[in-house]
């Protein structure tokens, strides 16, 4: 009798074994429910050694005009603008600069490992995607808010991830990740066909959008020499070498010409 009861113990260990090495699970793939858990990453950046860069966006010549939206059929988006929507694919401002524009870290970072960040909140509201350009990293969740009443359609189209198409009600939220780098993957919804924006996926967090003012900043970089890439929806890319030092500020400038 003790043998037998040896012998059950041995095979119930084995079979605890197996239950909690299915229980791992594996990659939920690049357009899945959310970025997951995982083993903890330490930031490799010694923030007493660290630099930055900024600067802004210039745009020469004359802006493009932009097409108005025409919300006529959806009332309860068009009464949450002050003023006539307009397609947000230029976006000059008032002191001659650009706004969204993606600025990231394209070259530098390569066998670094950086911890993920907490969500980031993508909104549909009024109609239109806020905010209309976004960077997240890989595996980072991404918040997808419907504030409208009404319903919206999440299609993103993807070429390294994987997509999705998914219908979202009034008043909800889900969370989608994606697990690979690429910039830049295009979200648009199919049920208003002028709400577009656009993610970029990373595998570090240095990445900014240009704002109102067309600024742009990239923070507690280890000291080094960089390729720093901004990416905008109509005018491509431009890239330049920059280089950081401890405690210093690199300021650069990028400009787009009206084509």
């Amino acid at each position: 009798m003790p043998e037998r009861f040896e012998l059950r113990g041995v095979v119930a260990s084995t079979l605890m074994l197996l239950v909690m090495a299915g229980c791992g699970g594996g990659d939920g793939g690049g357009g899945g429910g959310g970025g997951g858990g995982g083993a903890a990453v330490e930031n490799p950046v010694d923030a007493a050694t660290a630099g930055n860069i900024a600067g802004s966006i210039v745009f020469e010549g004359d802006a493009p005009t932009m097409d108005a939206i025409d919300m006529s059929s959806e009332e309860t988006c068009a009464a949450k603008h002050s003023s006539t929507p307009m397609v947000q694919e230029v976006v000059v401002n008032g002191n001659g600069t650009l706004a969204n524009v993606f600025v990231y870290v394209k070259e530098g970072l390569e066998g670094l490992q950086f911890p993920t960040p907490g969500p980031v909140l993508l909104d549909q509201d009024g109609c239109v995607y806020l905010p209309h350009v976004l960077g997240v990293m890989a595996g980072q969740d991404i918040t997808i808010r419907n504030s409208d009443g009404l319903l919206h359609n999440i299609n993103a189209s993807p070429t390294v991830n994987r997509g999705f198409n998914s219908s979202q009600p009034v008043s909800m939220e889900t969370t989608r990740a994606f697990s690979a780098s690429e910039v830049m993957v295009p979200l648009r919804c199919d049920a208003h066909g002028w709400m577009n924006a656009y993610v970029g996926v990373l595998d570090h967090p240095f990445h900014s959008v240009s704002n109102g003012s067309g600024a742009f900043s990239l923070s507690t970089l280890p000291p080094g020499e960089y390729v720093i890439e901004a990416w905008h929806e109509r005018y491509g890319t431009q890239t330049q070498t920059v280089t950081v030092t401890t405690g210093q500020t690199a300021d650069v400038t990028f400009t787009f010409t009206a084509s």
